[in-house]
């Protein structure tokens, strides 16, 4: 059975770091490429980055190039988000998933909440 467990999350202040973990598992992880989204309060989910299966390729969206990182660790079935540099329009519920945003696998895990906020 399909399971993303994300963690990490948080209240930070402005121009802060944290970084995201999530867990994979019911799947070969290392064949897939995963990603990160973001839903922020009375707005629809956005995909933040993604990596490929091997780890060395990713990419992001424009609002957070240069201050996000994303990576993998496939011995462990974990996807990381490394945000720097926070900022309040990032605070919302972040969420992992396979793929590169064209589709998902079902469940969602249940996200990992970042507050953004002085």
């Amino acid at each position: 059975q399909v399971q993303f467990v994300e963690s990490g999350g948080g209240l930070v202040q402005p121009g802060g770091s944290l970084r995201l973990s999530c867990v994979a598992s019911g799947f070969t992880f290392n064949t897939y490429y995963m990603s990160w989204y973001r839903q922020g309060p009375g707005k629809e989910r956005e995909l933040v980055a993604h990596i490929n299966p091997d780890g060395g390729s990713t990419n992001y969206t424009v609002s957070v190039k240069g201050r996000f990182t994303i990576s993998r660790d496939n011995a462990k079935n974990t996807v990381y988000l490394q945000m720097n540099g926070l900022k309040p329009e990032d605070t919302a519920v972040y969420y992992c998933n396979a793929g590169r945003g064209r589709w998902y696998l079902d469940p969602w895990g249940q996200g990992t909440l970042v507050t953004v906020a002085s």
